[in-house]
């Protein structure tokens, strides 16, 4: 049986990347994981392939020894892995309550390290892993200063992991988009203290480069060609430099 593993799928990209997969992949079936059930059984109303909502909470590490049960009993080919699970908090570390900024980094960290430990064993040559970062994975970003830290270690992470799996045959890459419009803002956003976008992109931008640029043999993503050269920028400048000009941007 070949299988899609996506988490987060319930809504944004990770919803994003499950209506891309299900028009590229030939899937027998989708799993698609996130806590909200409900969220998971219309996306299914919406897919060609069988659809298996599964609801995990993946800062638990119970949901990972359900999640390795299932792979064990149906023994699947993972053709496609997306790990898109995941949250961010705005706002100075020390007003942000510790179980939240460890939660964060449980799901946005942790959980992906899981999730792709436990599925490469069940994927053939061929297949490919999407794991989600952030255009801030490329600086230290004040007042997103846990979150961007995630995604600097997601975005290390896959470019090694990637490398070490190269023989394998199996890709992997890190989508680090800049803004988004999806719900991440909701539970981002709690004050003003972040005020400053210069640009959003939608879900289906960011998902069809990426699937672009990993058939390239590319192991990062970064969608529009303005976050590109920030990105560059950010590995040119003195990080020193480019927090002043993020502080600025935000009013600090």
């Amino acid at each position: 049986m070949k299988i899609s593993v996506i988490t987060g799928a319930s809504s944004g990209i990770g919803r994003e990347f499950a209506l891309m997969l299900d028009k590229i992949e030939d899937c027998d079936e989708i799993w698609v994981i996130a806590r909200r059930e409900n969220r998971l059984r219309e996306l299914s109303e919406t897919l060609r392939a069988k659809v298996r909502p599964i609801e995990l909470d993946l800062s638990l590490e119970s949901s990972f020894e359900e999640y390795k049960k299932m792979l064990d009993t149906e023994k699947p080919e993972v053709i496609a892995l997306v790990n898109a699970a995941g949250f961010g908090k705005f706002g100075k570390f020390t007003d942000i309550p510790l179980s939240e900024q460890l939660n964060m980094i449980d799901l946005n960290a942790k959980a992906l390290v899981a999730m792709t430990y436990l599925t490469l064993p069940y994927m053939p040559k061929g297949s490919r892993i999407y794991q989600l970062g952030s255009l801030s994975a490329f600086q230290p970003v004040p007042y997103i200063g846990v979150y961007g830290a995630t995604k600097a270690f997601v975005l290390s992470f896959s470019r090694a992991i990637n490398k070490e799996i190269e023989n394998k045959g199996v890709r992997m890459i890190a989508v680090c988009p800049g803004w988004v419009a999806t719900e991440f803002f909701n539970r981002a956003v709690k004050d003003d203290t972040i005020t400053y976008y210069n640009r959003f992109f939608t879900p289906n931008q960011v998902v069809t480069r990426a699937v672009r640029d990993i058939g390239k043999g590319k192991d990062v993503s970064v969608c529009g060609a303005s976050v590109r050269a920030q990105a560059l920028l950010t590995k040119l400048l003195p990080h020193r430099l480019v927090m002043k000009i993020w502080c600025r941007q935000q009013g600090k």
